[in-house]
């Protein structure tokens, strides 16, 4: 039996009020089919304050050194989070990922690769231009903005996916997509 259904429930009910969350732009979320989830990121509450906003179950790649937290390995992997090595191409995490958005699931991704010191968009990493160019998935966009105070607004916008048909025509690299999918969230931190 998963545990996320309860989790989610518990987590929405410290997160939401403690934070005061407001979502904007589901409408632009694809309610089937596989959807590669790319956001910013300023905290290590990101990936649960985007698991209870998002209107789908996200299944996140998460930094490998958190599997191994005896505890904490357990919850992950109950919630569907595989791990990632860093600072290299990981091709069991890539094959994962894959496979995440081939059985038409959402994948959540963190195109940085790390939090942000400052709170700016920093650079994002070729792997969400890989896993954009090597799926079918649609791409949605997400901005996470803060500040992560109690009682003040943390806002979650949801964009519209990125237009995929003409960029994986175009044979473009990992690389420049990932900075498309890097401007779409800076767009959205904009507005």
């Amino acid at each position: 039996m998963s545990l996320y259904p309860f989790a989610r429930s518990v987590v929405a009910g410290l997160l939401k009020p403690t934070y005061r969350i407001k979502v904007e732009g589901l409408e632009h979320f694809p309610k089937e089919g596989a959807v590669l989830l790319c956001t910013n990121h300023i905290s290590n509450l990101d990936p649960p304050v985007v698991g209870v906003t998002s209107p789908r179950k996200v299944l996140f790649m998460a930094k490998a050194e958190l599997f191994n937290v005896p505890v904490l390995n357990g919850l992950l992997k109950n919630f569907g989070t595989f791990p990632v090595k860093r600072g290299g191409g990981d091709r069991e995490a890539l094959r994962a990922g894959l496979k995440v958005l081939k059985e038409g699931n959402v994948l959540g991704l963190f195109p940085e690769g790390t939090r942000s010191k400052n709170g700016e968009l920093g650079k994002g990493l070729p792997g969400a231009g890989f896993f954009a160019l090597r799926s079918d998935a649609a791409v949605v966009p997400c901005a996470i903005i803060g500040p992560y105070k109690s009682l003040k607004t943390l806002r979650v916008v949801y964009g519209k996916p990125i237009n995929m048909e003409k960029y994986r025509q175009e044979k473009i690299t990992p690389e420049e997509m990932t900075n498309i999918i890097m401007s779409e969230i800076g767009n959205l931190i904009k507005k």
